[in-house]
């Protein structure tokens, strides 16, 4: 049976996007898993520790497995590591207009509430510039990949749907497989997708959602964050509010110095090859060095 979901797959507290090109094979690697899973993909997000999705599919965990099982072993092909990546998948079945509405809305505000983009729509990692971009003055790139050098960006052995195009970074543009349409139809206007992408999380939310009359719980930034954040409900409606440093080094900056400086400085490839014992003295260069918060570190030299 066909059903609507919020998907969540988390790292806990370790980064497992490291680098931009993490960012766009993990993309990918979604994309081919919803075709090859005949689903739809409505919104997502790509964090540096924890993705996002709102799809509409018949099978939850069957596209879950998929999508996340690739992605690991191109994570632990790329940083010579073993073993399962993140934790187990955080699944919200979603019912009714504005319970879908509200969750999609979540999604595509994610980098706010976790204060690395002001609006959704500064975040290259999600899709919220898939949506209304004639109304919005967003024109698609013209410098996109022939299909023959698809192979490239993808898994092994993998091919696109005729459908998806990919730009010159080798990323599967986003509108070419996102259900635009759909989601422009569910906020009928750009004026209210504006609307939305800028509302401040409250009461006025769930009320809403009441007018489903589903009986499930209501969307609300707790349950689609669930077990996934390592920021408290606290930190992320203040990022909402703007109240966060947005001059900080984000996790994927931080990850590209450690990895292309840092560490070929000592003579290491990957933290996956330091002990515990290297990590920590790592950490404290760079605690020290550049002033950086200690969990920031942590979390990006993946020591628990």
């Amino acid at each position: 049976m066909i059903g609507n979901y919020h998907l969540c797959i988390s790292g806990g507290d370790s980064v497992i996007f490291r680098s931009e090109e993490d960012y766009i094979r993990g993309f990918n690697i979604l994309a081919l898993a919803v075709a090859e899973t005949d689903s739809q993909l409505y919104a997502e997000s790509i964090m540096s520790t924890h993705v996002h999705q709102c799809v509409r599919t018949k099978d939850i965990y069957a596209l879950a497995s998929r999508f996340w099982r690739s992605y690991t072993v191109y994570f632990n092909n790329r940083y010579g590591r073993k073993g399962h990546l993140g934790g187990r998948p955080f699944i919200v079945e979603l019912d009714g207009f504005y319970h879908w509405l509200t969750a999609i809305c979540y999604v595509l505000r994610n980098a706010v509430h976790h204060g690395v983009a002001p609006t959704p729509f500064a975040y290259r990692h999600c899709s919220a510039n898939a949506f209304f971009r004639k109304e919005t003055g967003k024109i698609e790139p013209n410098d996109q990949l022939p299909r023959k050098s698809f192979y490239k960006h993808l898994p092994k052995g993998a091919s696109c749907p005729p459908g998806y195009k990919m730009d010159k970074s080798g990323l599967i543009l986003r509108d070419s497989v996102v259900e635009v349409v759909d989601v422009e139809h569910h906020f009928s206007t750009a004026r209210s997708f504006l609307f939305y992408m800028n509302r401040l999380s409250g009461e006025e939310w769930k009320r809403e959602q009441e007018k489903d009359g589903c009986g499930l719980p209501p969307v609300t930034l707790e349950t689609i964050e669930g077990r996934s954040s390592f920021q408290s409900l606290s930190e992320m409606l203040a990022n909402e509010h703007g109240r966060f440093n947005s001059n900080a080094m984000s996790d994927i900056e931080l990850c590209t110095m450690i990895d292309q400086q840092v560490l070929p400085s000592l003579g290491w490839n990957s933290v996956y090859e330091l002990t515990d014992k290297d990590r920590l003295l790592v950490m404290q260069t760079l605690v020290e060095d550049f002033s950086l918060p200690a969990r920031q570190v942590r979390r990006c030299l993946a020591l628990a």
